[in-house]
């Protein structure tokens, strides 16, 4: 074979080569990935609002939300509670990362469906003897691509959650001090 012609093949076999690892990379899905970021004051004491902050008393202020507990049991809120729960017809599997009151840090991290995983990072800090400062963060990624359209439609709600967990919670809050204390 002439140098020349074994050469032009060679470049041919690599150009083939080439093309195929390029359709293969391709071929792999663009994975969705999402980030949100929203702060509220919440009109209470810290030591009074962190505890709203696990799954167990965040059903004092969510409407329909209902942790079912797999760790511990009785069920509390602590640093690697496991639990599952449903919302909008799907289904979760949710643990507890952290949950540290002397640092202010609330972390879950949920699978939803096999199709997403969400981190929720949340960092309460005092402001002043009767507030709270909140700041949350929602990071969804899709571990599917039939998978993207639902995590873009989730991180549309996250983006405007902050004024709906204000309402909630601070509701909660302002129900709780109006009502009559039972003293004896």
């Amino acid at each position: 074979m002439n140098p020349l012609h074994a050469l032009s093949l060679l470049a041919l076999f690599a150009g083939g080569i080439t093309a195929s690892y390029s359709q293969a990379q391709d071929a792999v899905p663009v994975l969705a990935h999402t980030h949100n970021e929203f702060h509220f004051m919440a009109q209470a004491p810290y030591e009074q609002v962190f505890p709203l902050f696990g799954a167990l008393e965040e059903k004092k202020w969510s409407p329909g939300w209902e942790p079912k507990f797999i760790y511990p049991t009785p069920a509390r809120d602590e640093q690697g509670m496991v639990f599952s729960g449903t919302q909008g017809g799907t289904s979760s599997l949710w643990t507890c990362t952290a949950f540290d009151k002397a640092t202010g840090h609330v972390q879950y991290v949920y699978l939803e469906d096999d199709a997403m995983v969400t981190l929720i990072d949340i960092h309460l800090a005092k402001a002043g003897a009767a507030e709270t400062q909140a700041s949350v963060v929602y990071e969804r990624t899709a571990l599917q691509a039939e998978a993207n359209e639902h995590v873009t439609h989730m991180a549309k709600g996250d983006a405007n959650s902050g004024d709906e967990w204000a309402e909630a919670i601070n509701g909660y809050l302002a129900k709780v001090r109006a009502a009559p204390t039972n003293s004896q």
